[in-house]
């Protein structure tokens, strides 16, 4: 089946083969005349990364390392007799630490055992029952 005649003088008839050659030739013509360094314009665009990289580590990364950094010294301070929060929400008082872990006295007669890192709260002196 042929496609379908167009009228003679149609817009497109003359136009449609000329566009993309067009479109090379107006880019090569401008690249030969004045073309910019690649290493220049590839470093101007590594450029508009580096705020962003700056930002990212100021808002994210470091207020991060700070609050490890706050939570491996409340950990190294812990004592027998200090009132602590686990991660659980579990309020209980410190009978035993070792390397990796912390008994607690919860209750008459109850004690738990917790692995350190789930202490995340150490209470203030006379800091609730």
């Amino acid at each position: 089946m042929d496609p379908p005649a167009r009228a003679a003088g149609h817009p497109t008839e003359d136009h449609d083969m000329h566009l993309i050659p067009d479109a090379f030739a107006q880019s090569a013509a401008g690249g030969a005349a004045g073309a910019p360094n690649p290493t220049v314009a590839m470093l101007i665009q590594f450029g508009y990364f580096i705020p962003i990289i700056v930002i990212f580590y100021l808002l994210l990364i470091r207020p991060q390392q700070q609050q490890a950094k706050k939570t491996r010294q409340m950990l190294a301070a812990l004592k027998r007799g200090d009132r602590v929060v686990t991660s659980g929400g579990i309020l209980g008082t410190v009978t035993g630490i070792e390397d990796q872990k912390v008994t607690l006295h919860v209750a008459d007669k109850t004690e738990l055992e917790f692995v350190k890192t789930a202490i995340v709260n150490v209470l203030p002196e006379g800091g609730g029952k």
